[in-house]
């Protein structure tokens, strides 16, 4: 009888050190794209609801929608509109990326106290002078903690879209899979798992540099 295949070929990992790095770094920004895109979309739409917090419910509501609807479905959905391309992988991606974000940041600008921003009034700051110098780096902490939740969500999705022809690590689990070779699928998975843990210890480390008086509070304490 034939022995097993083992569960991970040292050697073949050796040999497609290369393949391994292409597959990661198209992981990284099919990631990268999505994030930021969400973000600036989600930026947008808190915007919106800060002028007009009617829209909270209707966004928020549309955005848990189509965060409920299962992420292969979702891209199955797309591919007869825009076929098996970037643009639906992203579209699915940032989608998913909306809920968590428009939540977060929305949470971070009600978190600043009335009085800051009465302050920056009477200093003489206008409407978005107290928005980017006062209420968004006192709302960082929140929306930096949505920006880690939706990544690292994000790492995971990405997967998904090899099954779209979209690449990044989850083209080594599919076919890996589609070959029955362990080690492919084995390392795609290890490897995305990696990835989010990194992405996560990132968002930790921009969080303490982007609020040092937070870093400074709890070393006094």
């Amino acid at each position: 009888m034939p022995e097993p295949e083992p569960l991970v070929r040292w050697d073949w990992l050796a040999s497609h050190v290369d393949v391994l790095a292409f597959r990661t770094l198209e992981h990284v920004v099919l990631t990268v794209i999505a994030v930021f895109a969400g973000f600036l979309l989600s930026f947008g739409l808190a915007l919106i609801i800060r002028r007009s917090p009617r829209t909270y419910g209707p966004i928020s509501a549309s955005a848990g929608i189509i965060y409920t609807i299962p992420s292969l479905a979702l891209f199955t959905a797309l591919v007869p509109i825009t076929g098996l391309s970037l643009l639906t992988a992203q579209i699915a991606l940032v989608s998913y990326t909306l809920l968590i974000l428009v939540r977060n940041t929305v949470a971070g600008l009600q978190g600043v106290p009335a009085e800051v921003s009465e302050a920056a009034d009477a200093m003489g700051y206008t409407s978005w002078g107290r928005l980017w110098r006062v209420e968004l780096p006192l709302a960082m902490p929140v929306i930096i903690a949505g920006l880690r939740i939706a990544t690292v969500t994000t790492i995971g999705l990405v997967t998904i879209a090899a099954f779209i022809g979209q690449g990044g690590l989850g083209f080594l689990i599919t076919d890996g899979l589609r070959r029955f070779f362990p080690t492919m699928y084995v390392t795609g998975a290890v490897l995305s798992v990696l990835l989010a843990m990194a992405a996560d210890a990132l968002f930790v480390g921009a969080q303490r540099v982007a609020t040092p008086w937070a870093r400074t509070r709890t070393e006094a304490g």
